[in-house]
């Protein structure tokens, strides 16, 4: 692959991010407030289709800004036995990650976010997961993520089982034909949206 590949293919990225986060900004509250009920709905009924069930551990997060989803989720999760896994990040290593026990378990994080304040479980924990819930900017439907560019979760979803559904939760609209791929690219399974549950790509 050439430079001018590689530089075309940034570009590229850079550029669907400011549209998506430009239109995401749009969105108004009550609009996204609506889209995040359906999106914990949609979720909790999907569970058993996912093979989840009570005591498995789900990876999940809490959406920052206009990310689509809210803690509702969470705790949808928590009242249907599961154990809930947050990440936490530490500089540019794999994602750590610490369990969700309720909103007032929590402290402020870098980049705007909220993780547990208990103890860290360490990047392998991924791998207990029956299911990782993954924030997007935007997902195609050959299960191409596009994510803020930082490459945590590029670090960090390797050590997830091969058999757990990775799922991006994205808006109806950033489910999209197809988006810039490159080889260390980890697939998703599937993508939440508020108008449903939509089946990806091919299996990792």
């Amino acid at each position: 692959m050439t430079l001018p590949e590689d530089a075309e293919r940034a570009a590229r990225k850079a550029e669907t991010r400011t549209r998506l986060l430009a239109a995401r900004r749009a969105v108004p509250a009550p609009v996204r407030a609506r889209e995040a009920a359906e999106l914990t709905r949609i979720a909790l009924g999907a569970l058993g289709a996912f093979g989840v069930s009570p005591g498995d551990t789900v990876c999940g997060y809490l959406p920052v800004g206009t990310e689509p989803g809210s803690a509702a989720l969470l705790d949808g999760l928590r009242a249907a036995g599961c154990r809930v896994l947050l990440p936490v990040v530490v500089g540019a290593a794999p994602l750590d990650w610490a369990e969700y026990t309720g909103p007032d378990g929590l402290r402020p994080g870098p980049h705007g976010l909220r993780e547990p304040s208990g103890a860290t479980l360490g990047p392998s924990s991924v791998g207990l997961a029956a299911l990782v819930l993954v924030p997007a900017l935007a997902v195609d439907r050959a299960g191409v993520r596009l994510g803020r560019g930082g490459g945590h979760y590029d670090r960090s979803l390797p050590l997830a089982r091969p058999d757990t559904p990775l799922v991006a939760v994205v808006r109806s609209a950033e489910l999209v034909a197809e988006l810039p791929a490159e080889p260390h690219d980890v697939r998703m399974t599937a993508a939440l949206t508020p108008s449903g549950l939509h089946a990806l790509g091919r299996p990792r």
